[in-house]
C-alpha cells in the first residue's frame, strides 16, 4: 500500500475510497493535488473541521500539495449535509469577512517555506459567481439525474422527515462536483478529500470529470469524530471549540483536550498531533493523565504555539495543584447589578455554567463548587463584596478541572 494512503489508514482518517488500488499505484508514482473544502458560515473553524486540515498536513508530509478551497460561493447557497434546516443566509460582508480570518488558521497548520507544497487557495466564488444559468445547465445540469439526487442522504433524509428543502440547497450537490471539475480543468486536481457524510457530493464530482473529459480522479472521506460519550466533536457545554485565539483562549483550548475522555486519548494523539505512530505505541501503556497533556501541549503547540501550551500546562498545574495564579485563569465578567441580585447559584446559570440554576444548587450539595479554593456547602449562599479581593473578581471553580475568575463590573 501507498505509504500517505497506509499512514492515512493508520491514523484513523480513513473511512471510504474510490479506487483505491489505482490511487494507490498513481501515489507510488507521482506527487499530486488534491483538496478539501470548507465553507465560510462562521467567522473562525472549529474542532470539527480540525481532522479535514491534519489531512492537508499529511499531504504535505508525504510529499503532496493541497488545494484549500473557500466556499465563497457556496457558503451563498448552504449545504445540507446533515442538517435538519436551511442554513441562516449570510451577508456579502459577513461572508468575505469569514473568508479573512478563516484563511489565517490554514496558514498556522500548513506549510509555506516550500513552493511545491505551499497550500494553494482559491475561492469558488471566483467560478460560481459567473456562472450563466442556461449554459451551466446545459453543459453540467445534464449529467445528473434527479432520481440520482433524491437517492442521497443530504435529501432523502430531509425530504423522508418532511423538512423543507429549498430549490437553492438541492443545487448544492451539483456545485460541488462543478468546483472538482473546475480544480481538475485549471489546477490538475485529482483527488477531494471530505467528511464521510460528503461521499455523495465527491462521488458525484469523480463521475462527472469522468462523463464531461474522461479523466480520472479520486474521492476519499474521513469519519465523523464522535467521542467515546457518545457526544459530537468539538461541542462542549460552552459552546464550538473555535481555533481562533479571540473567540476561545488557548488556555480554554489546552483545557479541552486535556479533558479527553480516558477512552480517546490514544486515537486523538493519533489524529490531532504530528507524534509519529511508532512513537505513540512505544508511550501508549503511560499513565492516562500523563498522555492527556502531552496531547493538550501537542495540540495547542499546533495551533498556539509552544509557548502557550507551556503557560496552559503551567496555570493548570498550578490552579489544581497549588490553588494559584488565578489571575490567569479564563474570566467571565459579570454586571453588578446582577451579582448584588442573584445567589451563587443563580450567578452560575446566569453565566451559562450550567444548564439550569438547580443543576447549580445539585453541583453544591454534591461538594462540586468552590469559591476562592473554598468548598461552598449552601446551595442558597449569597456572594458579597467579602468575597471580592482587591481587582473585585473572584475565582470559581466547577469541579476540579473548570476553574474562572468572575469579574464584576
Amino acid at each position: 500500500m501507498n505509504k500517505f494512503l497506509k499512514e492515512f489508514k493508520d491514523r484513523g482518517y480513513f473511512y471510504q475510497c474510490t479506487s483505491e488500488d489505482e490511487l494507490s499505484k498513481l501515489l507510488d508514482k507521482e506527487k499530486i493535488k488534491g483538496y478539501i473544502g470548507f465553507d465560510c458560515t462562521a467567522e473562525s473553524l472549529h474542532v470539527g473541521s480540525l481532522l479535514q486540515i491534519m489531512c492537508l498536513r499529511l499531504m504535505q508530509k508525504h510529499g503532496h500539495r493541497p488545494i484549500v478551497l473557500i466556499g465563497g460561493g457556496t457558503t451563498r447557497i448552504g449545504d445540507p449535509s446533515g442538517k435538519e434546516e436551511t442554513r441562516k443566509i449570510l451577508s456579502e460582508k459577513q461572508i468575505e469577512n469569514n473568508i479573512k480570518n478563516i484563511q489565517k488558521v490554514f496558514k498556522i497548520f500548513l506549510k509555506t517555506n516550500n513552493p511545491k507544497l505551499k497550500p494553494i487557495f482559491v475561492n469558488n466564488f471566483k467560478w460560481l459567481g459567473k456562472l450563466n444559468y442556461i449554459k451551466f445547465l446545459r453543459e453540467i445540469g445534464k449529467h445528473f439525474t434527479i432520481n440520482k439526487m433524491l437517492s442521497f442522504d443530504s435529501v432523502k433524509l430531509r425530504l423522508e422527515r418532511e423538512q423543507s428543502l429549498s430549490y437553492m440547497e438541492f443545487n448544492y450537490m451539483i456545485l460541488q462536483a462543478y468546483d472538482f471539475l473546475e480544480l481538475n480543468k485549471t489546477k490538475n486536481c485529482i483527488m477531494q478529500i471530505g467528511g464521510s457524510d460528503q461521499w455523495g457530493n465527491i462521488v458525484n464530482g469523480v463521475e462527472l470529470i469522468k462523463r464531461h473529459s474522461s479523466k480520472q480522479v479520486f474521492g476519499l472521506t474521513t469519519p465523523l469524530i464522535t467521542l467515546a460519550s457518545g457526544s459530537k466533536m468539538g461541542k462542549t457545554e460552552k459552546g464550538a471549540v473555535w481555533l481562533d485565539k479571540k473567540l476561545l483562549s488557548p488556555y480554554d483550548y489546552w483545557q479541552f483536550w486535556r479533558n479527553t475522555d480516558d477512552r480517546d486519548v490514544i486515537n486523538f494523539l493519533k489524529m490531532f498531533t504530528d507524534i509519529s505512530l511508532d512513537e505513540i505505541e512505544k508511550i501508549k501503556d503511560k499513565n492516562i493523565n500523563d498522555l492527556k497533556i502531552i496531547l493538550a501541549n501537542k495540540a495547542t503547540a499546533m495551533l498556539h504555539g509552544e509557548k502557550e501550551a507551556s503557560n496552559a500546562e503551567r496555570i493548570a498545574e498550578n490552579t489544581f495543584k497549588k490553588g494559584t495564579d488565578a489571575n490567569k485563569l479564563p474570566s467571565l465578567n459579570l454586571e453588578s447589578e446582577f451579582f448584588s441580585s442573584l445567589d451563587l447559584a443563580g450567578i452560575i446559570a446566569f453565566l451559562k455554567l450550567t444548564t439550569s440554576k438547580n443543576e447549580a444548587r445539585r453541583l453544591i450539595k454534591n461538594n462540586g463548587i468552590k469559591v476562592n479554593d473554598k468548598l461552598v456547602e449552601d446551595d442558597k449562599v449569597i456572594i458579597d463584596n467579602t468575597f471580592l479581593n482587591e481587582n473585585n473578581f473572584f475565582k470559581l471553580s466547577l469541579g476540579k478541572k473548570k476553574h474562572f475568575k468572575i469579574i464584576i463590573n
